[in-house]
Formats: C-alpha cells, sequence, structure tokens
C-alpha cells in the first residue's frame, strides 16, 4: 500500500514527520510504503525553516491508496485555496479518487474542504479553524474538538500533535489494534505532558487574534462565488 504526504512549502513539520514516523514502523512488518510528494519533486522548508526533500513529483504518483494532507501556514493556504485550478488542489482531487483512505491533519482539513473531498462526512481540524472549515455547507464538523474523526473512508484530524494519534488509527484500520500497538511501545508514544492547558469550547468566528480570524475573514465569501 502506498501512503502519499503532499507537501509545500511552509507546511506544518509534525503534520508530516510524526505520522511518517508512526507509518516507517507499520511498514517495517507490513505492505505499507510513504512517499512524500511535491509538486515538482523539489525539496520544500517547513513553517519552521527546516528544509527536506520530497520522494516524487505529483506527475510521477497519480495513484494512492492513501491519501494525507498536513496543514501549513494561513498564506500557502490561502494561495492554494483561492485558485481552483490549483495543481496542489488538482492533486488531491485525483488521487483521492482512487484511495482507500482520504486523511489530512490540522489546517489540512481547509485543503480537503476546498477540493470537496469531505463533503458529506465529520470532519475535525485545529480549534482555530473550526468556524471556517463550517463554512463548507457540506460538512458536518462537531463541537468538542476531537483528536481525530472516522466519517465513512475520511479520517480527519485536529491540531498538530493529533497526526499523532490520528497515525495510530490509521494503522490500527489498515491492520489491527495490535499492530497500532507495537507503534505506540515502538516509539514510546504515551504522553504525559508537564503542563495541561484547556482548549476553547468553541472557536470564536473571526475574533481570534492570530491566523483564525486572519483565514476567517478570508474565507467569508469563498462558497458564494464572491
Amino acid at each position: 500500500m502506498k501512503i502519499g504526504i503532499p507537501i509545500y512549502d511552509d507546511v506544518n513539520l509534525l503534520d508530516v514527520a510524526g505520522p511518517l514516523e508512526a507509518f516507517y514502523w507499520a511498514g517495517r512488518r507490513n505492505d505499507l510504503r510513504t512517499a512524500l510528494v511535491s509538486q515538482n519533486g523539489r525539496s520544500v522548508t517547513s513553517i519552521n525553516g527546516v528544509r527536506f526533500d520530497a520522494d516524487c513529483a505529483f506527475s510521477e504518483m497519480p495513484e494512492l491508496d492513501i491519501l494525507w494532507v498536513p496543514g501549513g501556514s494561513v498564506d500557502t493556504l490561502e494561495r492554494i485555496m483561492r485558485d481552483l485550478d490549483s495543481p496542489y488542489l488538482k492533486y488531491i482531487q485525483q488521487v483521492s479518487k482512487g484511495a482507500a483512505w482520504v486523511c489530512s491533519v490540522c489546517e489540512g482539513a481547509m485543503l480537503l474542504a476546498r477540493a470537496g473531498l469531505p463533503d458529506g462526512h465529520d470532519a475535525a481540524t485545529h480549534w482555530a479553524f473550526v468556524e471556517s472549515l463550517r463554512r463548507f455547507p457540506e460538512i458536518t464538523v462537531p463541537d468538542g474538538n476531537p483528536r481525530f474523526l472516522v466519517s465513512g473512508n475520511r479520517l480527519t484530524g485536529g491540531g498538530i500533535s493529533s497526526g499523532l494519534d490520528e497515525s495510530l488509527e490509521l494503522i490500527r484500520l489498515l491492520f489491527d489494534e495490535e499492530e497500532a500497538m507495537r507503534v505506540q511501545v515502538t516509539t514510546e508514544y504515551f504522553p504525559r505532558p508537564p503542563v495541561m492547558g484547556k482548549l476553547p469550547a468553541k472557536a470564536p468566528e473571526c475574533s481570534m487574534d492570530w491566523e483564525q480570524q486572519l483565514l476567517g475573514q478570508r474565507l467569508m465569501g469563498w462558497n458564494d462565488g464572491t
């Protein structure tokens, strides 16, 4: 099975690297391979300045068994989402047609939404983008900021670190619970953070002082053609 992670400049590093690590260990015992795919097959630079290589270009991997779409910076999301002919949107639409699973983590759900891929499904995203995602009327976004959601063959995750939980869930769905636990133990993923903040019960609509406000304001008219 091929998992493809389409990457781009200013992508969230953990959205890519965390799941990639989990999929690597699952692939040691199973038929599972992960490829980083960029538009031209060139390297990209993450939002925090880490540069890493792609394995191939979009054109070199026209089919996938599993699509995993990561989030990234608001400026890059806007650039991709404003252009319905964007190579990125066209690619995820193309490979989703034959994919057994279509997945996103964090703001990657916004890219899926713009491509129409979660239509008719429940979906999760970073807490600060919940109201933005709800502007897509064909998508149901539950309350409560779930770490991940399974809806049909759509698997979507919450904020950046939720990709770790979500990747274990995908491994469980692809193989079994025992395999997911093996990866959990191998990576020693038993989080006990030294602090315990609280997420807001509901993201204020267009009132955040960072990405939610910016992206929310920019998206307001997109679905009615303005």
